[in-house]
């Protein structure tokens, strides 16, 4: 892979990079019945990153088939499929393409961009950490990257929830996102 310094850091030649969707998970979090966290993740996407000569100006895309959403629970899964949360059948995909490097300390970069969910699209902030770059033993060029995000999932229209006879809801507002990758050459 052919890599160069920038701030102390090793990075990928600038071009465009596909996600290695073996190496890639997309995962999230949300509170369950307010005391525990529900887990999952999507198994079906593609997404590109465009590093650019001046890295401040690189740019991401993402797209999740929604209805590949797994918590390893199926009628939860059915329930998340259906029109009380991603309608799949009417939204098939979920976005993200980034606007612009709002900053960067070291290998933490902080991206803004336009996530869509049930076409509502709503600017979010991801902060990435660069994990670094090098080549698999296949001779592959990879580099890896950690991202996190935090939303509101009522501001997309993902409004179902129960309330509990104790208080509460059975399910949170916030969405934690966190995504772990490997990129290589388009």
């Amino acid at each position: 892979m052919s890599t160069r310094t920038w701030e102390s850091l090793t990075l990928p030649a600038a071009g465009t990079y596909n996600l290695d969707v073996a190496h890639t998970r997309i995962g999230f979090v949300v509170k369950h019945m307010m005391v525990s966290k529900a887990r999952g993740h999507f198994d079906t996407f593609s997404g590109s990153i465009t590093v650019a000569e001046n890295p401040l100006e690189s740019s991401a895309e993402l797209t999740i088939k929604a209805e590949s959403i797994s918590t390893g629970m199926p009628d939860r899964d059915g329930h998340l499929r259906s029109d009380d949360f991603l309608a799949v059948e009417k939204y098939p995909e979920l976005t993200f393409k980034s606007t612009r490097v709002v900053s960067h300390k070291g290998d933490e970069f902080t991206v803004v961009g336009d996530l869509t969910i049930r076409d509502v699209t709503k600017q979010v902030e991801l902060t990435v950490e660069y994990g670094g770059a090098g080549t698999n033993p296949w001779g592959v060029p990879v580099w890896g990257f950690s991202i996190s995000t935090e939303f509101d999932r009522e501001e997309f229209g993902l409004t179902w929830n129960q309330a509990l006879e104790a208080g509460g809801v059975l399910v949170g507002k916030k969405v934690k996102v966190e995504i772990e990758g490997e990129a290589n050459p388009a």
